[in-house]
């Protein structure tokens, strides 16, 4: 059975929204992640916020749930009884992109050993000024890749000795899948726009206010 979140990539209206103001809400995202000019950790979770609210958008509050356990390490969002696991990455390499987050090599293998595809992927590859777009991993193409590559090609397993800080999906993985036929997809061209913004500007107000 489909993932609910393709019903995104048959909608028209969808669609035109995710190419005119995706970029414009990660652009405001980055700046409010911003200090000194250089984008901070925290734009990973406000560009997750701006996808789910995507979601809700079209899904409706009652069909998205946001309320997941810290014990769900795949799990960003459950839409229709659905789990789905949010991605972004900045640049056309495919590299880099996190599977999980973990702190020590011990917890690398465990999870590399023990791991299954179990839940459909989207990721957004932004590309500032240049084409990228928004793509949908059914879990079936995650199976078959995962299959045909096997655990050591389908991820890039760390060094030992080294400071992992996560499991990445091997380039290699990303690309199979972006180009299996079942894989969803929306082109968006990252183009950057002025954008009057400060961040504490909602924060004085609530100041402010009686």
């Amino acid at each position: 059975m489909k993932h609910p979140v393709e019903e995104l990539f048959d909608d028209k209206i969808i669609v035109r929204k995710i190419k005119v103001k995706l970029p414009k809400l990660f652009q405001i995202a980055e700046l409010e992640s911003q200090r000194a000019g250089k984008t901070g950790m925290e734009v990973g979770s406000l560009r997750e916020r701006v996808l789910i609210a995507l979601f809700i958008h079209k899904f409706g509050e009652q069909n998205v749930n946001t309320e997941i356990p810290i014990t769900e390490t795949e799990t960003d969002v459950i839409i229709k009884g659905y789990p789905l696991s949010i991605k972004t990455k900045t640049g056309k390499s495919l590299s880099g992109i996190k599977s999980i987050w973990t702190v020590d090599h011990k917890s690398v293998l465990s999870y590399i050993n023990n791991y299954k595809p179990k839940m459909g992927i989207i990721l957004t590859q932004i590309v500032w000024d240049e084409e990228g777009g928004l793509y949908f991993f059914p879990l079936e193409v995650q199976q078959k890749v995962f299959n045909e590559l096997g655990k050591n090609y389908y991820f890039n397993i760390p060094k030992i000795g080294t400071n992992p800080r996560g499991v990445e999906f091997s380039a290699k993985a990303m690309s199979v899948m972006i180009e299996d036929k079942r894989t969803r997809f929306v082109k968006v061209n990252w183009t950057k726009t002025e954008i009057s913004y400060n961040p504490f500007q909602r924060w004085v107000e609530l100041w402010a206010q009686e």
